[in-house]
């Protein structure tokens, strides 16, 4: 497949190279690299849904919040330092419908995108990236096919290469990771995948709680650290962000790189900025 060009605005926003492998050794430590502030927007049929606990019925379902693209403007205007798309629908109607959403916000929003959901080869990769994604992710699909993560970073380079873990504490300090958006485990132990994926040339971890999704009760900082001090590139923190406290807590105790959110910003809870400020305060490195 060539490549050619992919993502009109990667030169700007600091995007991915094609074929160029992001390089290890270039990661620096966390105390002084700034933290990420990360809005993430769950994509259904396009349109913005957020759940609790991966919108499992007893837990409350889904709610619709709004346009994606409008959203991602509002969080592009806050001062987010990326914006992450996930594709829920998992459908070829779906997956139109988020490259035109991506299309869109890229033209619009100057910040890295990230995109994933229903990602299974390199040339849904392609896609995306071309659609002006600057990373995409990657998360059943790695788990069903490891090899997945080493292709698409030969082709497009570690930095575009996110393997988002799903976990689940299933006994004491026991965290197994779950596939197939929550509801299938998988028997692999989540510090052991998070490695097995970097050495297979993940640039990047977002590791996502299954319990805490949505509840706003705060992260799980203790398989957050885990993980963070197992891998030599950046973890990202997702799952219970609740308060401006739970988002200082997972950087500083779970040692995360940064922290994606959905709930306290789509309902108004705090912006971005609020956040970063507050972050601040507390010495912890952002961009402001």
């Amino acid at each position: 497949m060539d490549v050619g060009p992919v993502g009109g605005h990667h030169a700007e926003r600091g995007g991915c190279q094609p074929g160029i492998a992001a390089d290890p050794a270039r990661r620096q430590t966390p105390s002084v690299l700034a933290k990420r502030v990360i809005p993430c927007l769950d994509v259904h049929d396009g349109q913005v849904t957020r759940g609790v606990q991966f919108g499992r019925a007893e837990a409350g379902g889904l709610r619709n919040v709004g346009d994606p693209v409008e959203l991602a403007l509002r969080y592009n205007a806050q001062g987010a330092d990326e914006m992450v798309f996930f594709d829920i629908t998992a459908t070829a109607h779906g997956r139109k419908s988020m490259v035109d959403v991506i299309e869109r916000a890229a033209d619009q929003c100057f910040m890295p995108l990230t995109v994933g959901g229903g990602i299974r080869t390199v040339e849904d990769m392609f896609t995306m990236l071309r659609a002006g994604a600057d990373k995409v992710s990657i998360n059943s699909s790695a788990i069903d096919s490891p090899e997945l993560i080493r292709a698409g970073a030969e082709k497009f380079g570690s930095q575009c290469i996110v393997v988002s873990i799903d976990c689940k504490s299933v006994a004491p300090d026991r965290w197994e990771v779950f596939k197939a958006g929550g509801r299938q485990p998988t028997g692999l132990e989540t510090v052991d995948w998070a490695r097995r994926a970097v050495s297979l040339g993940a640039g990047e971890i977002v590791l996502n709680s299954i319990d805490a999704d949505g509840t706003k009760a705060g992260f799980d900082l203790v398989i957050t650290r885990r993980v963070s001090e197992a891998v030599g590139v950046p973890v990202v923190a997702s799952g219970g962000a609740g308060s401006l406290e739970h988002l200082a807590e997972v950087l500083l105790e779970g040692k995360a790189d940064a922290v994606l959110a959905a709930s306290i910003f789509h309902f108004g809870t705090h912006t971005v900025g609020e956040v970063k400020r507050f972050l601040a305060e507390r010495n912890i490195p952002v961009r402001v």
